[in-house]
């Protein structure tokens, strides 16, 4: 009986196995397949939705079952939606742009890039219109761009400042025993605060605060200049939540109609000029960049290099997702040694991390600059460590609404004394030598701590005398506007941190001024291998492990999950952004 049983689960589990071998050969044989070829039909209307991840730098995987396994994991450049933007504006065939979008997956910096972008893209005379069922407070600063902004009629417009919350465990380390050992510098680097304390700290509410108005005058001055409504009643509207229902956000101007759907689609019919019995044509972002307008083509021999670091900075080769001294050296190296690259903008978008890592990155820009100009331009965040490989380039442009600065450093190791103590473990250390070691399951010695401090101090002395040379400015200065202080891009400018206020196109237009040319293309670094390998390793078949993890813990959860492994990985010292921050 036991045999017969055996003999059928193995039956069953090698049916299962070509079953699944099938279907794995039919999706690759469509992966290798003829691609569909995007046709863009005249009197199109290009529609912007920007529910997919976007990063500054997105390209594709060279591997053809990249996109079978998501390994691009649906991402779009930033690069590519800017110049699909750019090049709709020339395209005889679109006319005109629907913003059509609820979620928007980028930071306020990439969204204000690509409002302006859509500013420059009214000058071609072609129109924009804006419609959705009810508009959060992202959306909505995108679409107020718009000549005509629509909304459903049981929707609203979700206006209502901006907001952060942080969470803090020290009641919950001593409850339970579980506790980080802290040693850090800098009054504002409060990064580890919520390990300290139950509650937030009057410095830590002075920064956040300061940054917060910071981005909300931004966001407000741009909506008023395009809805014509004074800063004065937009926070009037803020305050008493006057978008909360369609009739409302007509009375006060913050919409043009209150359509629906196919009410919607027959005004942008009208706007392109065709019968409403025809169908109207469109087209997505994403198909327009996939035929080829993602890209601003240029004949021009010499070359900007534009290096994308973006992600948190840690120590080793580096990723898509992650800034590793390896990748990015290896990048400022390639471009340098091109005789067609005249100059060279690191984009910035990074919160920070390891601080060895950041310094390594920093030498090499340091030996860049002897041969070619280097350009920062700041993304979303570029803090701390962000800041660190940014502070020595020969110029630094910063989005108004960036997130910069955050000049400290701090180590942390987790401690579980006391609730090793409670379940009775007793840990017992035997050494050769008396020097000063650590261990989880022992309180932090005095002589530990003094060691640990010892090295923070040198990195933020370091860090502090890197950013003085870098920017032409005395010790005291910098160590004033630091103690790990978060700016915006529009404080920044005002206390020495950055040279100007512009996007990634300004940073060019900059580093190629420096070089003396004025015909030029531009090349991205650096290039990812992706391994099928190690991806299939990390996918329960061809569903992301990040997907999965959402679908069972929620978008919130998963935040705080992710926030919570980012710092259980922590290594070494580090120089990063004191808190992480979504901004609401």
């Amino acid at each position: 009986m036991k045999f017969l049983r055996n003999l059928f689960a193995s039956i069953f589990g090698t049916l299962i196995a070509i079953g699944i071998l099938f279907l794995l050969l039919i999706l690759i044989g469509s992966a290798f397949g003829e691609i569909k070829k995007v046709e863009v039909k005249n009197n199109s209307v290009l529609t912007l939705n920007l529910k997919s991840v976007i990063k500054d730098y997105a390209p594709k995987s060279s591997n053809p079952l990249g996109d079978l396994f998501e390994m691009n994991n649906r991402k779009l450049g930033l690069n590519k939606i800017l110049n699909a933007i750019e090049n709709a504006g020339y395209d005889d065939k679109i006319k005109g742009i629907s913003i059509a979008t609820l979620d928007i997956n980028a930071g306020i910096a990439q969204m204000q890039a690509i409002r302006n972008k859509l500013l420059a893209f009214k000058k071609s005379g072609k129109f924009i219109y804006a419609y959705a069922d009810m508009y959060d407070q992202k959306s909505y600063y995108l679409s107020s761009v718009a000549d005509s902004v629509f909304l459903n009629p049981r929707g609203s417009v979700d206006f209502k400042g901006l907001a952060t919350e942080i969470l803090y465990y020290k009641d919950f380390e001593n409850k339970f025993g579980v506790k980080y050992e802290v040693i850090r510098h800098g009054k504002y680097k409060s990064a580890v605060e919520p390990y300290l304390t139950n509650k937030m700290s009057e410095n830590n509410k002075e920064q956040i605060t300061s940054f917060l108005k910071s981005i909300w005058n931004e966001l407000v001055l741009d909506i008023s200049k395009s809805r014509k409504i004074s800063v004065l009643k937009l926070n009037n509207i803020a305050d008493n939540l006057l978008g909360r229902n369609a009739n409302l956000t007509k009375e006060n101007k913050l919409v043009d109609g209150i359509v629906y759907g196919d009410e919607y689609e027959d005004k942008l019919k009208n706007a392109v000029k065709i019968p409403l019995k025809e169908s109207l044509n469109s087209v997505s972002l994403t198909d327009y960049i996939a035929s080829g307008k993602g890209r601003i083509r240029s004949s021009a021999s010499d070359k900007i290099a534009i290096i994308y670091a973006q992600g948190e900075i840690i120590y080793g080769k580096g990723d898509e997702e992650h800034i590793g001294q390896d990748l990015i050296i290896d990048a400022l190296r390639k471009a340098r040694k091109s005789s067609n690259t005249k100059a060279i903008v690191l984009r910035v978008n990074s919160p920070g991390g390891s601080a060895l890592a950041s310094d390594l990155i920093w030498r090499e820009i340091e030996l860049t600059k002897k041969q070619i100009p280097v350009v920062v331009s700041m993304g979303n965040v570029a803090a701390s460590g962000g800041y660190y490989i940014s502070c020595n380039a020969n110029k630094i442009i910063a989005e108004p609404t960036t997130i910069t600065g955050s000049i400290g450093v701090f180590g942390m190791l987790p401690n579980i004394s006391e609730l090793s103590s409670k379940l009775g473990i007793n840990a017992e250390q035997v050494k050769t030598n008396k020097s000063a070691s650590y261990s989880i399951f022992e309180p932090i010695s005095n002589d530990f701590r003094a060691v640990t401090k010892e090295g923070v101090e040198a990195v933020y002395t370091t860090f502090l005398n890197r950013v003085a040379k870098g920017r032409n400015l005395n010790i005291e200065t910098v160590d004033s506007i630091a103690q790990g202080r978060v700016w915006t891009g529009a404080q920044a400018i005002k206390n020495g941190l950055v040279d100007k206020l512009g996007n990634l196109h300004d940073a060019v237009v900059e580093a190629a001024g420096l070089a003396g040319i004025t015909d030029y293309g531009v090349r991205n670094y650096p290039s990812y291998h992706m391994d099928l390998q190690d991806k299939l390793s990390k996918l329960p078949f061809v569903k992301s492990k990040e997907k999965i993890l959402i679908e069972e813990f929620g978008k919130e959860n998963y935040k705080i999950y992710k926030n919570l492994k980012s710092i259980s990985n922590t290594k070494g010292i580090q120089a990063r952004l004191p808190f992480i921050i979504t901004i609401n």
